[in-house]
């Protein structure tokens, strides 16, 4: 089927259905055609708490998908590409956390959303990129186990006072981007903001001019005079900002989420059409892991 044929037809299916359609920043822009809303993940769990839809359409990976669900138990979740998963959300389970609380009792545990149901049921909050260092603070313990993202753990420990306990767990996309990387683009556009996110290494934030989820990257890009920036994470966030901002110029770093690209049009209409990939989440889980989600979502960006 033709590419416009396919859109239309899962515009109409998604009226007809009571569908949203959520897509994360990271996918393929072809699939922004037919999104309700595009964001990042603390921005899709917000419009996933408050939409009206009777099904919802997550074009990301699983555990975004798994997010809609528990914000939305009695709603069904599609995810359109059942194998789009996050490598890093299964770098930790349950049972190493409860390892974790044995070793620091006095500590709480905070969960990047990147990371499966079974683990945030074990947290005592969520967090995003976006409001990471807030959510830390927000808590009385002066000990966080923070999980499952080194990085994100290293920018936190930047941002407080308290003790941060990280876990050894990383984004393979943001960790694999160079310091030297960042100096040769640096080097090209001498008169571009470096905008970095916080998954990647301390020794590429130290390059950043700001650091930023990618939510803030478009407040950043809207609000600086700066005409040019060099955008470091995944690399359709380029196409994001382009259309976000234009009139401004991005240059990305080419990292690739393979996972994110597995979405296509074709999935996504298949998914709608025939109510597949639905999402589940086991019982004994479900309770704990909304409720740390939605202290994330109370405590905000």
């Amino acid at each position: 089927m033709e590419e416009k044929k396919i859109i239309r037809e899962i515009l109409r299916l998604k009226k007809e259905k009571n569908a949203v359609i959520l897509v994360h920043n990271y996918q393929n822009q072809k699939i922004y055609q037919v999104a309700d809303v595009i964001g990042d993940s603390f921005e899709l769990s917000k419009a996933a708490a408050k939409t009206d839809a009777e099904i919802i359409v997550f074009c990301g990976v699983d555990f975004m998908a798994e997010t809609a669900k528990l914000l939305n138990p009695e709603k069904k979740v599609l995810l359109p590409e059942q194998s789009a998963s996050c490598p890093m959300a299964k770098m930790v389970c349950g049972d190493e956390i409860r390892e974790l609380r044995k070793k620091h009792p006095k500590a709480a545990v905070v969960s990047y959303v990147n990371t499966r149901a079974e683990t945030k049921a074990e947290s005592d909050a969520c967090c995003t990129s976006a409001n990471a260092a807030k959510v830390v603070n927000s808590l009385e313990n002066e000990e966080i186990i923070f999980t499952p993202d080194k990085n994100l753990a290293d920018f936190v420990r930047s941002k407080t006072s308290k003790k941060i306990i990280s876990w050894p767990g990383y984004c393979c996309v943001h960790e694999n981007i160079s310091p030297e990387a960042i100096k040769r683009m640096k080097s090209k556009r001498k008169k571009a903001l470096v905008l970095a996110h916080p998954e990647c290494k301390k020794e590429v934030l130290g390059l950043a001019d700001f650091v930023c989820s990618t939510s803030q990257m478009i407040s950043k890009a809207k609000e600086s005079k700066a005409k040019e920036f060099i955008i470091v994470t995944e690399k359709n966030m380029v196409a994001r900002l382009r259309k976000e901002v234009p009139g401004k110029k991005f240059y990305s770093v080419q990292a690739v989420c393979r996972q994110m690209k597995k979405t296509t049009l074709t999935s996504v209409l298949d998914s709608l059409k025939f109510e597949r990939n639905e999402i589940t989440i086991p019982k004994e889980f479900f309770a704990k892991a909304r409720s740390s989600l939605e202290k994330m979502l109370e405590i905000g960006a």
